[in-house]
């Protein structure tokens, strides 16, 4: 996985180029409408969409809800365990990162 700053760098470099933007407009709606939702707002989406279809929402999607719920509720431990087990259903790239969110689960409840 390419680190932030490389990513970064040629996500400047392709809008400097003046490249049209690829993405959709439902795509940067969900990304900015997720960025400012409360976590509960995030969680009650996240729990009725999965509910329909387990893999109705893109990875790279659910990843970023979780993330941004996790942010705003840190030492959540059903939180924190629902984002871990959703990451590893997904892994193995995020695997550490998952049992790092189960340890802190633990953590919080011992």
């Amino acid at each position: 996985m390419p680190e932030l700053d490389q990513v970064t760098r040629e996500f400047i470099t392709w809008a400097d180029a003046g490249v049209t933007p690829t993405v959709s407009e439902p795509v940067r709606d969900f990304v900015e409408k997720l960025t400012f939702a409360a976590p509960e707002e995030i969680l009650s989406v996240l729990q009725d969409v999965l509910r329909e279809d387990p893999l109705a929402i893109p990875v790279w999607a659910r990843n970023l809800a979780y993330r941004l719920a996790c942010l705003q509720r840190p030492d959540d431990p059903t939180l924190l365990r629902d984002a871990a087990y959703d990451l590893l259903r997904f892994g193995p790239d995020w695997d550490t990162h998952a049992r790092a969110m189960l340890a802190r689960a633990e953590q919080l409840e011992s």
